[in-house]
């Protein structure tokens, strides 16, 4: 996990990481929220919709965007105050996904940092873009 602070981030600087779905993961979130979309847990529903398979809930592929904030950039000190995405592909299980985001500015008088994301798969893709407003504790 990092632990970055205020002054040691740039702008500009990069973390990513590679996450591959599972079913298990779709059937955790499944359990979680209680969205019980059959394209979301029906292989024969989603096929007959034209997907390859069960199609990954957008909120979870999306949910990583977390971990990117939590435990790589800025890591332990994060915040997150705000993130807007968009979905640009389906995401399937077995896809592997790089999870990625670059600062594009830092707000000094908040010690807020501006990230843009990005989530590709495996056939690089981009399934997801965004932006997220991160503050950084100085703890």
């Amino acid at each position: 996990m990092n632990r970055y602070t205020y002054d040691e981030i740039k702008v500009g600087q990069s973390e990513s990481f590679t996450v591959k779905i599972t079913e298990d993961m779709l059937d955790s979130f499944e359990k979680i929220t209680g969205d019980v979309n059959p394209l979301h847990n029906s292989v024969d529903y989603a096929v007959s919709r034209g997907f390859s398979g069960r199609v990954c809930y957008g909120m979870l592929t999306s949910a990583f965007l977390s971990t990117l904030a939590g435990v790589y950039l800025p890591g332990e000190k994060s915040f997150i105050h705000s993130v807007r995405i968009n979905y640009m592909k389906p995401v399937t299980i077995g896809d592997t996904l790089t999870v990625s985001g670059t600062v594009k500015e830092k707000d000094e008088r908040f010690r807020i940092i501006t990230l843009k994301t990005d989530i590709y798969d495996d056939k690089e893709r981009k399934v997801v873009r965004g932006i997220m407003t991160v503050g950084v504790r100085d703890e």
